[in-house]
């Protein structure tokens, strides 16, 4: 007598969603930040805080005092960058951190994560180069992911607010997204969302020198490095476009 049977099937493996959404470049670069304010903030003592300010901020009065003595300026080879890494307290980091997730991730899954390191890079370069041309003798000294991440959100607001593209499968005829078009300055100019965005975002900082006639107090906030920073990253961004297909 046989049975009549069904061929067994080998259970499948669940696939493991990933716990952060995040792309990798993205969660390293913040990564970095985090552990470099938690060692500043239980490992070091207040000398030691002194002297990471020292070596890792950026001092534009450098480029005063290196005419008397030369060794003083040789920190404006690295500082216009590790300053981005630098942060006064936990919410300062934070805000960056929340900040750059929401505008990196974007540029990373665009183009990867060598062009989005350097689109941060060279915009918190390019918000150092304003910050300078504002405080040259003041002697303040500027720290804080704000000036990269300004240029990632100027590199993403030249193609998030564009429509997306639909292109047809050339073997089953499904329609599938392509992604979307990097906005020439016309297009960005022309739509309404992307104009806003770039309107608001220059006005709010730029205003942001009256505020202590509002406030009466200094809030602290370099502005000079969020509006250099957007610049270039809002101009810099094209550069990778070629190698995109989007």
């Amino acid at each position: 007598m046989s049975e009549q049977g069904q061929t067994p099937v080998a259970p499948q493996k669940a696939t493991r969603e990933p716990v952060f959404l995040l792309p990798g470049s993205v969660s390293a670069l913040a990564g970095v930040m985090i552990v470099i304010h938690l060692a500043s903030t239980f490992v070091l003592n207040p000398d030691g805080m002194i002297q990471l300010i020292f070596w890792g901020a950026f001092q534009p009065l450098r480029f005063v005092a290196m005419a008397d003595d030369p060794s003083l300026g040789l920190p404006l080879l690295w500082t216009p960058f590790t300053h981005a890494l630098l942060h006064g307290g936990w919410e300062h980091l934070l805000v960056n951190v929340a900040w750059l997730a929401i505008f990196a991730t974007p540029i990373a899954r665009r183009y990867g994560a060598g062009p989005m390191l350097a689109i941060f890079f060279v915009s918190a370069l390019a918000g150092a180069i304003f910050f300078a041309a504002t405080t040259l003798y003041s002697g303040a000294y500027l720290i804080g992911a704000s000036g990269g991440v300004a240029g990632l959100t100027g590199a993403a607001c030249r193609f998030i607010f564009q429509p997306v593209i639909y292109a047809e499968h050339p073997e089953t005829g499904q329609r599938v997204m392509v992604g979307r078009q990097l906005a020439s300055w016309g297009d960005l100019w022309r739509d309404t969302r992307a104009r806003m965005f770039v309107l608001i975002w220059v006005v709010l900082n730029a205003a942001v020198p009256l505020l202590p006639l509002v406030t009466g107090s200094d809030m602290s906030i370099a502005w000079q490095a969020h509006l250099g920073g957007f610049a270039a990253g809002i101009l810099m961004v094209g550069l990778f476009e070629r190698r995109s297909a989007h």
